[in-house]
């Protein structure tokens, strides 16, 4: 603020997130690229006490069970406009996503998954003795180790020239995953086919049609989880180190 009372141009890089707007109690700024009249209204912000914030982030479980049920579309829409609200570096954002919900299309998906993985092994690559005994697994019994038989995959992808790109999917991902319980949805993160598909390997890149611009970045899987868990589990112990 200058000393007349009036905001002037601080002179910084301008990242388009907005904040002149939304801070303002007067609502007396405005911004070409980040417009008042899209900007919402906080009548009081909404801070969960520290107790009710702690159970609920613990409570976050990684599902790989999931019910016969179908997402509806709504809901996948819904978790994925939460997940782009998500914050970026330099609020570059630049991520965007491909939902598959077909279940041939999913197991084409893990099939092809597990074969990369076959080769990985046959080829003794370090993930090798690491993917050996799922793989195993799913040869003798069929189960679905990839997609764990979920209902819906949600894969993120950006630029290939985009740097922050896993970086922001990340953060987005973490919104979508912090988010799914209030829609009754689980979520589990889907490691595997990101990997598979940041390979390169031709029969899953094909399968997926991604445009050859785009590159995956992350993915998870949805829907409602089949059991509900009793306990929050512990983590390793805290290490801090104070300079």
């Amino acid at each position: 603020m200058a000393e007349d009372g009036y905001p002037v141009d601080a002179g910084l890089v301008c990242i388009t997130c907005g904040h002149c707007v939304a801070i303002c109690p007067q609502a007396a700024l405005d911004h070409t690229r980040a417009p008042l009249t899209s900007q919402v209204l906080i009548d009081k912000t909404p801070v969960l006490d520290a107790d009710t914030a702690e159970a609920f982030l613990r409570s976050r479980r990684s599902i790989r069970v999931y019910k016969e049920e179908a997402v509806p579309k709504n809901k996948i829409l819904k978790l994925l406009d939460i997940a782009r609200l998500a914050p970026t570096g330099g609020n570059t954002q630049g991520v965007q996503y491909l939902v598959i919900d077909n279940k041939d299309a999913l197991q084409a998906i893990t099939k092809a998954t597990v074969a990369w993985m076959d080769e990985a092994i046959a080829q003794g690559e370090p993930l090798a003795a690491y993917f050996a005994g799922l793989v195993e697994h799913y040869h003798k019994t069929g189960q679905d180790i990839i997609l764990r038989n979920a209902p819906c995959l949600i894969l993120a992808m950006a630029e290939k020239s985009f740097m922050r790109g896993r970086d922001n999917t990340h953060f987005s991902l973490a919104y979508a995953e912090l988010f799914a319980p209030s829609l009754a949805l689980g979520t589990c993160w889907g490691g595997f086919v990101e990997a598979c598909a940041r390979s390169g390997y031709q029969p899953l890149v094909e399968l997926l049609a991604i445009p050859e611009e785009l590159i995956v970045t992350g993915g998870i899987m949805v829907g409602y989880p089949k059991y509900t868990y009793k306990r929050l589990v512990d983590r390793f112990p805290l290490k801090v180190t104070w300079r």
